[in-house]
């Protein structure tokens, strides 16, 4: 009988997608409901907010926030999961966020990045419960106070705070299979007298079968064949927490900390054949480890003023680290015109920096003023060797052609300033951002360097127009630029696969994109979000591919070459169908068209590129619900690599067992899909190589939330604070 209910359930929920949803649009209340008298702070943005028992989403004049605490599928949830939901963003079959279709982004916790969200963003928002986080701003024309990096906006994650002189918070224990593994994370905040806390931790298991991938390769001579089958196992956990004292009513001080750690083992097969002018065989096994760690620690004090109580002096240390390694033991077997010997490969890299920055807020009549200086000292480091086997010693010995020292030092000396002002419906934010960076990067094994010196003068603009009382009109320019992370700069070359090559480059350039923005809101009874963007990227950086017909490797690094131009639209429309129904989508359309060179022939490629997220919940009675969502995703291309079109859907029942405290939740992902073939076409000026690879899709999820506590106030903090956010992930 159960059986029978789930399958009807889930019948329903397929159908919901089925259903016009504007069939129901003669139902839409005609009366508009009365906005909540808004808070002095709250009347410097324009914002639009869905009339509801608590506010859902809110479109103020740079972002858009999406209130996680008011959306009852944050209780069943992780953080990566609820990303579906919110306008501009989407998750793709392989678990990646992207911001209107776009990886280039920086990802803030509670306004400041986090070694957290360094290299393991997808891991720690899987186990990261959706309870624990109280909203997430979408910011798609960043303020020049931001630091100029993200090339498409910034997703700000802002964790619960709620607080009032007690204690409350919440646990989330969940296990998904065959993939994954078990998960557990929390909440926990108190607040006694003129000290507040709040901390949030989390960590799971996240192991994957054994799949298998092929690769194919074709030149004007030879055919490169390779199967290969892989398995591996992971472990990642975070932990983070902030403090606040008030000393008086003029004089807070607050500090937070962040911790994170991941590790992961695994091996692989490669068996591997070259057919045509050139014939080779050999069956390569390889044992990999590797793991990573970062802490990142802040400490603030903010003035406020007697005579004027929107006047803050903000002053902020900041130390990040984040350090990492790579380890491959590779061995050869069943060899035919194969003569490598067995090697092993390892690096080492890091990541730190030391920032300082002053703040200074304050309002003058109607217009708001923001100011600050900033300075970051970042050092980057890398050491990575080459071992090769010696037949005739029976041992490993480095290399020194293949292993070398890296250092990399970037200063940043930042100012800026920003105005926004209210003329009636008229909202205007404008500033601008000048950043002087210095650069030296040393390889110290082979005794070269390179400096370079950059200048930028960034400027941000945005405006919001009330029409009425039910729709905005928000337009945005801004200029930005991304900076190369240590991954892209690394030059470790990483030789686990004899025939494939990958590298980084240190003499890579900044990105710099220019973005035009505009955007139109409604809401009544549902909330609808148009947007319509256009972007020029210069000195873009991709993974330019060579191949080399006398070694048979094809050798990808990166590279500054050619620039991009995208026009893209996205809508995103979230309507209660009923009191018991709820239906929102995302959906995007982009045209893009990139023109560089691999170093032997231009390159041009252009072309459409869209996706479509749905999703539903439908309240039961006697505490269940049920929810639902679908997603697509076109081909993607960037300048020499294309990728298939992706599909994923997910149902699931969920049930309050104890009101406002005690949740179960079940949830199957994929049910039509038990695998999932990934392929990626790589085009070269000689080559044509394609990489598919085969992995789990279907799986189970079960999940307990627990809430306790009950409390009031908000615990105070900092209005201003450390943001570094100019570095790619």
């Amino acid at each position: 009988m159960l059986t029978k209910n789930i399958i009807s359930v889930i019948g329903i929920l397929i159908a919901l997608f089925f259903l016009p949803a504007i069939s129901r649009a003669q139902d839409v209340q005609k009366k508009v409901i009365p906005a909540t008298k808004a808070t002095d702070s709250a009347k410097t943005l324009s914002t639009v907010t869905i009339s509801a028992s608590k506010p859902l989403i809110k479109q103020e004049i740079d972002r858009l926030s999406y209130d996680l605490q008011a959306d009852p599928d944050s209780k069943s949830s992780s953080t990566l999961e609820m990303m579906k939901k919110i306008p501009m963003l989407s998750v793709d079959a392989a678990d990646n966020v992207e911001l209107k279709g776009s990886s280039n982004y920086k990802v803030l916790i509670n306004g400041r990045p986090s070694a957290m969200m360094e290299r393991n963003l997808k891991e720690v928002l899987r186990s990261m419960p959706s309870s624990t986080i109280q909203k997430v701003e979408v910011i798609t024309t960043p303020p020049s106070k931001y630091d100029a990096e993200g090339l498409v906006g910034i997703i700000n994650i802002i964790t619960n705070k709620k607080l009032s002189p007690g204690y409350n918070g919440t646990l989330n224990l969940n296990a998904t299979t065959p993939t994954a593994g078990p998960r557990a994370g929390g909440s926990l905040s108190a607040k006694l007298g003129k000290f507040g806390f709040t901390a949030f931790s989390g960590g799971g298991i996240y192991n994957t079968p054994v799949t298998s991938d092929y690769n194919t390769r074709t030149s004007t001579n030879t055919i490169l064949n390779q199967d290969n089958s892989k398995k591996k196992d992971s472990h990642s956990g975070y932990f983070g927490t902030e403090l606040s004292y008030e000393i008086d009513s003029l004089n807070l001080l607050s500090a937070s900390l962040n911790v994170s750690g991941s590790k992961e083992s695994g091996y692989s097969t490669q068996l591997s054949a070259t057919t045509g002018q050139s014939m080779q065989q050999y069956l390569l096994d390889n044992k990999n480890i590797g793991n990573g760690n970062g802490t990142d620690a802040s400490l603030n004090y903010q003035l406020g003023s007697v005579k004027n109580k929107k006047q803050l002096l903000t002053l902020s240390y900041r130390f990040y680290t984040y350090g990492y390694q790579s380890d491959n033991h590779i061995s050869f077997s069943q060899q035919i015109n194969f003569d490598q010997a067995d090697y092993q490969q390892y690096n080492k890299g890091n990541s730190a920096e030391h920032t300082v920055q002053l703040d200074f807020v304050t309002v003058v009549k109607k217009i708001d003023i923001e100011a600050g200086i900033k300075s970051i000292f970042r050092s980057n480091s890398s050491d990575f060797h080459y071992l090769s086997f010696n037949n005739f010693l029976g041992n490993f010995e480095i290399d020194p052609q293949r292993s070398n020292n890296f250092d990399n030092n970037q200063n940043v000396y930042a100012a800026y300033n920003t105005y926004q002002f209210r003329l009636s419906s008229l909202n205007i934010k404008a500033g601008f951002r000048l950043e002087y960076t210095l650069i030296h990067a040393d390889f110290m094994s082979s005794q070269t360097s390179i400096s370079q010196k950059q200048l930028n003068l960034l400027p941000a603009i945005a405006i919001s127009h009330k029409l009425g009382n039910a729709s905005t009109i928000n337009m945005g320019f801004t200029q930005r630029i991304q900076r190369p992370g240590i991954y892209q700069l690394n030059p470790f070359v990483n030789r686990s696969n004899p025939n494939v090559e990958t590298s980084g480059n240190p003499a890579l350039h900044p990105i710099v994109a220019n973005g035009l923005q505009l955007s139109y809101s409604l809401q009544k009874k549902a909330f609808i979000n148009i947007g319509l963007d256009y972007t020029v990227f210069n000195s873009l950086i991709n993974q330019v591919a060579s191949y080399d017909p006398t070694t048979n490797i094809t050798r990808i690094a990166y590279q500054n070459t050619g620039s991009a131009k995208l026009l893209s639209s996205n809508i995103s429309i979230n309507y209660p169908i009923t009191k018991k129904w709820n239906f929102s989508t995302n959906a995007k359309a982009m045209y893009g068209k990139i023109e560089g060179s691999d170093g032997k022939a231009p390159i041009s490629t252009s072309g459409l590129m869209y996706s479509v997220g749905l999703n539903s919940g439908l309240k039961l009675d006697k505490g269940w619900r049920a929810s639902a969502s679908m997603n697509y995703k076109s081909r993607s291309f960037t300048l020499q690599r294309e990728t298939n079109y992706q599909s994923s859907s997910s149902f699931g029942l969920s049930k309050e067992l104890i009101a406002n405290k005690l949740s179960f939740s079940a949830t199957i992902n994929n049910p039509f899909m038990k695998y999932r073939s990934n392929i990626v076409q790589l085009t070269g000026s000689e080559f044509e190589q394609s990489s598919t690879e085969i992995s789990y899709f279907r799986s189970y999820k079960v999940s307990l939330n627990y809430s306790f506590g009950k409390l009031k106030d908000a615990v105070k903090k900092s209005t201003r604070s450390i943001k570094n956010d100019d570095v790619s992930n």
